[in-house]
């Protein structure tokens, strides 16, 4: 007995240790995967707090999509059923008063149109017929009507219709008309160029009907809509200055009548009031404030109307974090969202005033490849609150909070990911070699990690630059780690989620020396554990990220290769180009470009070209009007004409989102693995 058991002994010994590096390959995260996964969104309580209805995304391989579909949860029992899962997209489903019916957009009818669908009866029906994309579908407190956003084409102007244009003959081939534009806002990312329209407010009667507009005028009106407790009225945020498109900073809370489409102001306050919302007794009306100070960041305040009133006061006004999604847990107490350090936290605070207790520190989707902080909540106003979950290994899940107990309700994820060795997040601090700044950062280190081995290190940095990362899934990242790199990100000065104060330290300094010590100093840290190969350095990021990277390999040359992706490289150049040109040129530079020629300059990576020596692939979509790829043509070509190893890849289709799709996120990983490899000692 004992010689059959220590023959077994042995014969399993070597059967692991012959198989092991084979199944470790089969367990790494890889980029075939990116497409089996899948995250929850748009989580939305019934007002009773039973169930739980949320949009479920999925990658489609064959069409290179995320396909949207309905599902439902019986929060008590866990039952998990499909609402609408087929070939047509799905989003916004919101809860009616009466716990039944379930309105949504869709474009099963061939274009996103309002359905409503009835529960109980299994039934559905389209209740809208309109030309334009729907947005911020709300339901009446009655339950008789459904107000909506929707863009209305403005007429020709006055100067195109003063333009002669001939008859073109029948049968003719002419070139395409030339497009006349004259807003001060013409084009947006992912959009391309706008056509000349208005965002307004509309209701159409929840059994079907004809939708009746009721804002009007040149001006936007739509976010966050709030019926009035008697279902007579609309409260919406809007910017209606004539000036108002050079006004970024500034919006009020209106008041529509559904009956006369009566306009009534309810705030005059400089800067912005936004996301409204009642509470379920319509006593008090909860809404954010954001200043008009022209700086690139500002936390957002709560505020609470009192409505018989309107006398309104601010809470937690000594809370250094930005506010987010303001609803009700009950009549008397407040719920929202906020940044801190790194996670997404729910947290209650009383309508009265008083501190703030934290909820739960897990809210997110991981639905970008990036760690990036994200998620949302919604409230059943008796006590439930469902909420996006994420952490450091799963993407997005549905998960509800009652009773301080909350219960993670879905798995969505799991069947792929609990077969995968991912890589492990680890969370640290360290100095600034530029001030002793406390800097925030984590590093991912790779499956069958041994700290008695040296590694190469990568690090990526995020976008924004007043954004952040924190300890979420990130498809991305664990490729990296996947293919052996230790993997470091972290929120260098600038970033949100630490306050005023560490989100300003940036202001007019971006890119430059000084977020540039906070990466060199993360990486100098981690080489002193003893497990980072410092011949073997890499650098990455996208947007600000892509910028600080072309800023870095104009300072260091301790890189042995370096990927941009959607850089800004001339800032010059890129404001007078961008989407972004009114808002970002008052609240992120001192002055205008041809005033302030040195700052814009100094700021720029093309201002250090001349000190490149680092290998450097560049990556951009082709219809990036955010960080327009004449940036990253002008780094390109310099490089060319310098001599050093650059490679240009272009993504046809792509906005400033270039890993909007399932292929493209593999191609952005894939190209930078293929790129650092190759430079590797």
């Amino acid at each position: 007995m004992i010689v059959r058991w220590s023959l077994w002994l042995f014969v399993t010994l070597v059967l692991v240790l012959c198989s092991s590096p084979a199944q470790a390959a089969e367990t790494r995260f890889t980029s075939d995967d990116i497409f089996a996964l899948e995250f929850a969104n748009d989580v939305q309580v019934s007002p009773d707090g039973q169930r739980v209805i949320y949009v479920r995304h999925s990658n489609d391989i064959m069409t290179d999509s995320t396909r949207r579909s309905l599902w439902m949860l019986d929060i008590a029992s866990g039952e998990h059923v499909p609402l609408f899962s087929d070939e047509y997209s799905y989003s916004s489903p919101r809860w009616a008063p009466d716990n039944n019916r379930v309105a949504f957009i869709s474009n099963r009818s061939g274009s996103n149109q309002i359905h409503v669908h009835w529960i109980n009866e299994h039934t559905s029906a389209r209740v809208t017929d309109v030309r334009n994309g729907v947005s911020d579908v709300t339901w009446s407190p009655d339950g008789k009507w459904l107000a909506f956003s929707m863009e209305v084409p403005e007429g020709t102007t006055e100067f195109a219709r003063s333009v002669y244009r001939p008859t073109r003959p029948e049968g003719a081939r002419w070139a395409d008309a030339p497009i006349v534009i004259e807003r001060a806002y013409y084009q947006q990312d992912g959009r391309g160029l706008l056509q000349s329209a208005y965002r307004h407010l509309f209701v159409v009667p929840a059994d079907g009907g004809t939708e009746r507009q009721l804002t009007d005028g040149p001006y936007n009106h739509g976010g966050r809509l709030a019926w009035t407790p008697d279902s007579a009225g609309l409260v919406f945020s809007a910017n209606r200055r004539e000036d108002w498109e050079f006004q970024t900073l500034e919006a009020n809370l209106y008041k529509v009548s559904l009956e006369d489409k009566t306009l009534t102001a309810l705030t005059d306050r400089a800067g912005r009031q936004y996301s409204p919302v009642f509470s379920p007794d319509g006593r008090y009306l909860a809404f954010l404030h954001g200043s008009n100070e022209r700086v690139p960041y500002r936390n957002a305040k709560l505020h609470v109307m009192e409505w018989r009133n309107q006398q309104v006061t601010e809470l937690l006004g000594d809370l250094d974090r930005s506010i987010e999604s303001p609803d009700w847990l009950n009549s008397n107490t407040i719920v929202f969202q906020y940044a801190d350090r790194g996670k997404l936290k729910l947290a209650r605070v009383p309508v009265r005033g008083g501190r703030h207790t934290d909820l739960t520190e897990n809210v997110g989707t991981g639905s970008n490849g990036r760690p990036y902080l994200g998620g949302m909540f919604t409230s059943s106003q008796n006590g439930v609150l469902a909420f996006t979950h994420a952490t450091a290994y799963r993407p997005g899940e549905v998960a509800v909070w009652q009773g301080n107990n909350q219960r993670v309700l879905t798995n969505l994820s799991e069947s792929m990911l609990g077969q995968r060795q991912l890589g492990e997040v680890h969370e640290f601090t360290y100095k600034s070699s530029y001030d002793e700044q406390e800097i925030h950062g984590w590093y991912i280190t790779p499956p069958g990690f041994d700290p008695e081995k040296s590694y190469p290190l990568l690090i990526e940095i995020h976008g924004g630059p007043h954004l952040a990362y924190g300890p979420y899934f990130a498809a991305e990242l664990q490729r990296y780690a996947a293919e052996g790199y230790i993997v470091f990100y972290n929120n260098y000065r600038g970033s949100t989620s630490y306050g005023e104060d560490f989100a300003m330290l940036l202001h007019n300094r971006y890119s430059s020396p000084y977020d540039f010590a906070d990466h060199m100093s993360g990486i100098d840290a981690l080489i002193e554990k003893g497990f980072v190969d410092s011949d073997n350095l890499f650098i990455t990021g996208g947007s600000a990220g892509g910028i600080a990277t072309a800023y870095a390999i104009g300072l260091t040359d301790r890189f042995n290769a370096a990927v941009a992706t959607n850089p800004v490289t001339n800032w010059i150049s890129k404001v007078l180009t961008a989407d972004s040109y009114l808002s970002q040129i008052p609240n992120q530079f001192p002055g205008l470009p041809w005033d302030e020629l040195e700052h814009y300059w100094e700021r720029s990576p093309l201002s250090l070209v001349g000190n490149v020596t680092t290998p450097t692939l560049l990556f951009t979509g082709e219809e990036d009007r955010r960080t327009p790829i004449a940036d990253t043509e002008q780094f390109y070509q310099a490089l060319q004409l310098l001599g050093v190893d650059t490679v240009m890849v272009r993504v046809p289709g792509a906005a400033h989102g270039v890993s909007n799709r399932p292929s493209r996120m593999i191609a952005k990983v894939e190209y930078a693995l293929a790129w650092f490899e190759r430079y590797k000692k």
